[in-house]
Protein backbone atom coordinates (compact mmCIF):
# COMPACT_ATOMS: atom_id res chain seq x y z
CA UNK A 1 0.00 0.00 0.00
CA UNK A 2 1.16 3.39 -1.00
CA UNK A 3 2.15 5.97 1.47
CA UNK A 4 -0.74 9.40 1.85
CA UNK A 5 0.86 12.30 1.62
CA UNK A 6 0.62 13.11 5.01
CA UNK A 7 2.35 10.07 6.16
CA UNK A 8 5.10 11.06 4.08
CA UNK A 9 5.16 14.60 5.20
CA UNK A 10 5.59 13.49 8.47
CA UNK A 11 8.81 11.33 7.74
CA UNK A 12 10.76 13.62 5.53
CA UNK A 13 11.27 16.08 8.84
CA UNK A 14 12.22 13.06 10.96
CA UNK A 15 14.68 11.56 8.38
CA UNK A 16 16.29 15.13 8.13
CA UNK A 17 16.17 15.62 11.86
CA UNK A 18 17.77 12.03 12.14
CA UNK A 19 20.69 12.89 9.38
CA UNK A 20 21.51 16.67 11.87
CA UNK A 21 21.60 14.28 14.89
CA UNK A 22 24.33 12.08 13.27
CA UNK A 23 26.21 15.03 11.55
CA UNK A 24 26.00 16.03 15.18
CA UNK A 25 27.63 13.45 16.84
CA UNK A 26 30.30 13.06 13.85
CA UNK A 27 31.21 16.86 14.79
CA UNK A 28 31.98 15.93 18.51
CA UNK A 29 29.86 18.27 20.10
CA UNK A 30 32.42 18.62 23.21
CA UNK A 31 35.08 20.09 20.87
CA UNK A 32 33.07 22.14 18.54
CA UNK A 33 31.73 23.87 21.59
CA UNK A 34 34.81 24.66 23.00
CA UNK A 35 35.84 25.95 19.19
CA UNK A 36 33.13 27.93 19.05
CA UNK A 37 33.17 29.61 22.86
CA UNK A 38 36.94 30.45 22.29
CA UNK A 39 35.87 32.36 19.21
CA UNK A 40 33.23 34.41 20.92
CA UNK A 41 34.99 35.13 23.83
CA UNK A 42 38.37 36.47 22.26
CA UNK A 43 35.49 38.56 20.43
CA UNK A 44 34.58 39.97 23.74
CA UNK A 45 37.49 40.37 24.99
CA UNK A 46 38.46 42.44 21.66
CA UNK A 47 35.45 44.15 21.99
CA UNK A 48 35.52 45.31 25.57
CA UNK A 49 38.82 46.86 24.43
CA UNK A 50 36.96 48.75 21.09
CA UNK A 51 39.87 46.58 18.97
CA UNK A 52 37.02 44.18 17.45
CA UNK A 53 36.04 43.98 13.89
CA UNK A 54 32.68 43.97 12.78
CA UNK A 55 29.69 41.23 13.86
CA UNK A 56 29.77 39.76 10.25
CA UNK A 57 33.48 38.94 10.62
CA UNK A 58 32.54 36.65 14.12
CA UNK A 59 30.01 34.69 12.02
CA UNK A 60 31.86 33.76 9.25
CA UNK A 61 35.01 32.88 11.96
CA UNK A 62 33.11 31.19 13.65
CA UNK A 63 31.87 28.95 10.88
CA UNK A 64 35.25 28.81 9.28
CA UNK A 65 36.36 27.29 12.96
CA UNK A 66 33.43 24.56 12.75
CA UNK A 67 34.44 23.27 9.71
CA UNK A 68 38.35 23.09 10.55
CA UNK A 69 36.73 21.33 13.98
CA UNK A 70 34.66 18.96 12.07
CA UNK A 71 37.62 18.05 9.61
CA UNK A 72 40.07 17.38 12.04
CA UNK A 73 37.36 14.98 14.48
CA UNK A 74 35.94 13.83 11.18
CA UNK A 75 39.13 12.94 9.16
CA UNK A 76 39.99 10.88 13.15
CA UNK A 77 36.86 9.07 12.60
CA UNK A 78 37.41 8.43 8.74
CA UNK A 79 40.95 6.71 9.42
CA UNK A 80 39.84 4.91 12.92
CA UNK A 81 37.17 3.12 11.65
CA UNK A 82 38.18 -0.64 13.36
CA UNK A 83 39.63 1.32 16.44
CA UNK A 84 36.27 3.19 17.31
CA UNK A 85 34.44 -0.05 17.01
CA UNK A 86 36.44 -1.30 20.04
CA UNK A 87 36.57 2.16 21.89
CA UNK A 88 34.11 4.15 21.03
CA UNK A 89 30.84 1.90 18.70
CA UNK A 90 28.49 5.21 18.89
CA UNK A 91 30.73 7.54 16.61
CA UNK A 92 28.31 7.65 13.51
CA UNK A 93 30.68 5.07 11.22
CA UNK A 94 31.43 2.84 13.87
CA UNK A 95 28.02 2.75 14.37
CA UNK A 96 26.97 1.47 11.05
CA UNK A 97 24.79 5.05 10.70
CA UNK A 98 27.28 6.94 8.19
CA UNK A 99 28.76 5.40 5.48
CA UNK A 100 32.90 5.63 5.34
CA UNK A 101 31.71 7.66 1.71
CA UNK A 102 30.10 9.52 2.91
CA UNK A 103 32.10 10.79 5.86
CA UNK A 104 35.07 11.46 3.83
CA UNK A 105 32.86 13.99 1.69
CA UNK A 106 32.16 15.64 4.50
CA UNK A 107 35.51 16.31 6.03
CA UNK A 108 36.53 16.67 2.29
CA UNK A 109 33.62 19.64 1.84
CA UNK A 110 35.02 21.22 5.72
CA UNK A 111 38.62 21.18 4.78
CA UNK A 112 37.49 23.40 1.07
CA UNK A 113 35.03 25.61 2.57
CA UNK A 114 36.86 27.49 5.39
CA UNK A 115 40.14 27.72 3.11
CA UNK A 116 37.69 28.92 0.66
CA UNK A 117 36.18 31.72 3.32
CA UNK A 118 40.05 32.30 4.28
CA UNK A 119 40.98 33.38 1.48
CA UNK A 120 38.28 36.13 1.58
CA UNK A 121 39.05 36.80 4.90
CA UNK A 122 42.71 37.82 5.03
CA UNK A 123 46.04 36.57 5.15
CA UNK A 124 45.96 35.63 9.03
CA UNK A 125 43.15 33.32 8.93
CA UNK A 126 44.56 31.79 6.01
CA UNK A 127 47.73 30.94 7.71
CA UNK A 128 45.64 29.74 11.28
CA UNK A 129 42.80 27.82 8.94
CA UNK A 130 45.95 25.97 7.03
CA UNK A 131 48.20 25.32 9.92
CA UNK A 132 45.31 23.84 11.66
CA UNK A 133 43.97 21.68 8.73
CA UNK A 134 47.78 20.11 8.09
CA UNK A 135 47.88 19.33 11.75
CA UNK A 136 44.69 17.15 12.14
CA UNK A 137 45.62 15.59 8.81
CA UNK A 138 49.05 14.60 10.22
CA UNK A 139 47.57 13.58 13.41
CA UNK A 140 45.50 10.78 11.75
CA UNK A 141 46.56 10.31 8.86
CA UNK A 142 49.18 7.92 7.09
CA UNK A 143 52.23 8.38 6.53
CA UNK A 144 52.55 10.52 9.56
CA UNK A 145 49.78 9.73 11.69
CA UNK A 146 50.76 11.19 14.98
CA UNK A 147 48.49 10.18 17.21
CA UNK A 148 51.11 7.09 17.46
CA UNK A 149 53.52 9.05 18.99
CA UNK A 150 52.19 9.89 22.47
CA UNK A 151 54.55 13.51 22.80
CA UNK A 152 53.61 14.30 19.21
CA UNK A 153 49.91 13.71 19.87
CA UNK A 154 49.84 15.35 22.66
CA UNK A 155 51.71 18.81 21.46
CA UNK A 156 49.75 18.42 17.78
CA UNK A 157 46.15 19.28 20.08
CA UNK A 158 48.31 21.26 22.41
CA UNK A 159 49.83 23.63 19.58
CA UNK A 160 46.32 24.35 17.69
CA UNK A 161 44.08 24.48 21.19
CA UNK A 162 46.44 27.18 22.83
CA UNK A 163 48.36 29.07 19.53
CA UNK A 164 46.41 28.41 16.58
CA UNK A 165 43.09 29.14 17.99
CA UNK A 166 43.71 31.91 20.54
CA UNK A 167 46.48 33.77 18.37
CA UNK A 168 45.56 33.15 15.56
CA UNK A 169 41.85 34.07 16.29
CA UNK A 170 42.73 37.44 17.95
CA UNK A 171 45.32 38.43 15.06
CA UNK A 172 42.61 38.15 12.64
CA UNK A 173 39.64 40.04 15.19
CA UNK A 174 41.99 42.58 16.79
CA UNK A 175 45.78 42.89 15.19
CA UNK A 176 48.34 43.77 16.87
CA UNK A 177 49.46 44.42 19.86
CA UNK A 178 48.19 41.05 21.43
CA UNK A 179 45.82 41.82 24.76
CA UNK A 180 47.56 40.49 28.26
CA UNK A 181 44.33 38.34 28.15
CA UNK A 182 45.13 36.91 25.41
CA UNK A 183 48.47 36.26 26.69
CA UNK A 184 47.11 34.75 29.60
CA UNK A 185 44.35 32.73 27.82
CA UNK A 186 47.31 31.11 25.91
CA UNK A 187 49.18 30.19 28.56
CA UNK A 188 46.43 29.03 30.73
CA UNK A 189 45.32 26.84 27.57
CA UNK A 190 48.51 24.56 27.05
CA UNK A 191 47.89 22.92 30.35
CA UNK A 192 44.60 22.32 29.96
CA UNK A 193 44.63 21.38 25.96
CA UNK A 194 48.04 18.94 27.51
CA UNK A 195 45.92 17.52 30.05
CA UNK A 196 42.62 16.88 27.79
CA UNK A 197 45.67 15.41 24.97
CA UNK A 198 46.32 12.28 27.61
CA UNK A 199 43.31 12.24 29.68
CA UNK A 200 40.97 11.88 26.43
CA UNK A 201 42.96 8.33 25.86
CA UNK A 202 42.23 6.77 29.16
CA UNK A 203 39.09 4.99 28.82
CA UNK A 204 40.54 3.71 25.09
CA UNK A 205 43.58 1.62 26.58
CA UNK A 206 42.41 -1.78 25.28
CA UNK A 207 41.43 -0.67 21.67
CA UNK A 208 44.66 1.48 20.93
CA UNK A 209 46.63 -1.33 22.50
CA UNK A 210 45.16 -3.97 20.61
CA UNK A 211 45.96 -1.67 17.05
CA UNK A 212 49.77 -0.99 18.26
CA UNK A 213 48.57 2.80 19.64
CA UNK A 214 51.12 3.40 21.98
CA UNK A 215 49.55 6.27 24.26
CA UNK A 216 50.30 7.78 27.33
CA UNK A 217 47.87 5.20 29.02
CA UNK A 218 48.91 2.40 27.45
CA UNK A 219 52.61 2.84 28.03
CA UNK A 220 52.02 4.45 31.57
CA UNK A 221 48.24 3.12 32.82
CA UNK A 222 45.34 4.60 33.67
CA UNK A 223 46.41 6.15 36.99
CA UNK A 224 49.30 7.53 36.47
CA UNK A 225 47.83 9.72 33.32
CA UNK A 226 45.02 10.62 35.70
CA UNK A 227 47.73 12.19 38.12
CA UNK A 228 49.56 14.40 35.20
CA UNK A 229 46.76 15.38 33.72
CA UNK A 230 44.73 16.73 36.91
CA UNK A 231 48.45 18.22 38.50
CA UNK A 232 48.76 20.13 34.88
CA UNK A 233 44.99 21.45 35.29
CA UNK A 234 45.59 22.31 38.52
CA UNK A 235 48.75 24.17 38.12
CA UNK A 236 46.67 26.10 34.64
CA UNK A 237 44.36 26.86 37.66
CA UNK A 238 46.49 27.90 40.71
CA UNK A 239 48.71 29.17 38.28
CA UNK A 240 45.86 31.98 36.52
CA UNK A 241 44.61 32.85 40.09
CA UNK A 242 48.15 34.14 41.06
CA UNK A 243 49.17 35.43 38.02
CA UNK A 244 45.86 36.79 36.46
CA UNK A 245 45.11 39.40 38.86
CA UNK A 246 48.76 40.84 38.87
CA UNK A 247 49.08 40.74 34.88
CA UNK A 248 45.68 41.85 33.77
CA UNK A 249 45.26 45.07 34.90
CA UNK A 250 42.17 45.97 32.34
CA UNK A 251 40.38 42.66 33.96
CA UNK A 252 38.27 41.98 37.18
CA UNK A 253 40.39 40.00 39.91
CA UNK A 254 38.02 38.84 42.39
CA UNK A 255 36.51 37.27 39.15
CA UNK A 256 39.77 35.92 37.97
CA UNK A 257 40.49 34.06 41.19
CA UNK A 258 36.96 32.78 42.57
CA UNK A 259 36.38 31.75 38.87
CA UNK A 260 40.38 29.71 39.13
CA UNK A 261 39.91 28.51 42.41
CA UNK A 262 36.24 27.44 41.85
CA UNK A 263 37.09 25.56 39.20
CA UNK A 264 40.20 23.47 40.62
CA UNK A 265 37.80 22.71 43.83
CA UNK A 266 35.67 20.78 41.57
CA UNK A 267 38.33 19.31 39.49
CA UNK A 268 39.88 17.59 42.77
CA UNK A 269 36.21 16.71 44.03
CA UNK A 270 35.56 14.66 40.37
CA UNK A 271 39.10 13.04 40.47
CA UNK A 272 38.61 12.35 44.00
CA UNK A 273 35.51 10.02 42.96
CA UNK A 274 36.74 8.53 39.65
CA UNK A 275 37.84 5.10 39.32
CA UNK A 276 40.46 5.59 35.97
CA UNK A 277 39.83 1.80 35.36
CA UNK A 278 35.79 2.10 34.57
CA UNK A 279 36.07 3.66 30.93
CA UNK A 280 32.18 4.59 31.74
CA UNK A 281 33.00 6.82 34.72
CA UNK A 282 36.39 7.79 32.94
CA UNK A 283 34.42 9.32 30.03
CA UNK A 284 31.92 11.30 32.11
CA UNK A 285 34.71 12.68 34.01
CA UNK A 286 37.09 13.86 30.68
CA UNK A 287 33.54 15.76 29.68
CA UNK A 288 33.68 17.62 32.94
CA UNK A 289 37.29 18.27 32.14
CA UNK A 290 35.99 19.94 28.86
CA UNK A 291 33.30 22.10 31.27
CA UNK A 292 36.21 23.47 32.86
CA UNK A 293 37.77 24.12 29.44
CA UNK A 294 34.60 26.08 28.45
CA UNK A 295 34.96 27.85 32.14
CA UNK A 296 38.38 29.48 31.77
CA UNK A 297 37.36 31.24 28.64
CA UNK A 298 33.67 32.13 30.41
CA UNK A 299 35.65 33.45 33.45
CA UNK A 300 38.59 35.45 31.59
CA UNK A 301 36.18 36.98 29.53
CA UNK A 302 33.62 37.66 31.85
CA UNK A 303 36.19 39.26 34.22
CA UNK A 304 36.94 41.46 30.77
CA UNK A 305 33.48 42.43 30.62
CA UNK A 306 33.08 43.61 34.30
CA UNK A 307 36.23 45.30 34.53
Amino acid sequence: MSRSPVAVGRVRPRAALGALGVLWRFSRPHTLIGTSLSIVALYAIAASLDRASGAADLLWTLLAGACVNVFIVGINQVEDVEIDRLNKPWLPIAAGELSLDAGRRIVALAAIAPLAMAVTQGVVELVAVTIALAIGWAYSCPPLRLKRYPAMAAGSITFVRSLVVNLGVWLHFAGTPISAGVWALTAVTVPFSFAIAVLKDVPDIDGDRRFGIATFSVRLGPRPVLAVGVGALTAAGVGMAIAGPLLLHQADAIVLVAGQLVGVAALWWWALRVDPADPVAFAGFYQRVWQLFFGEYLVVTAAYLIG
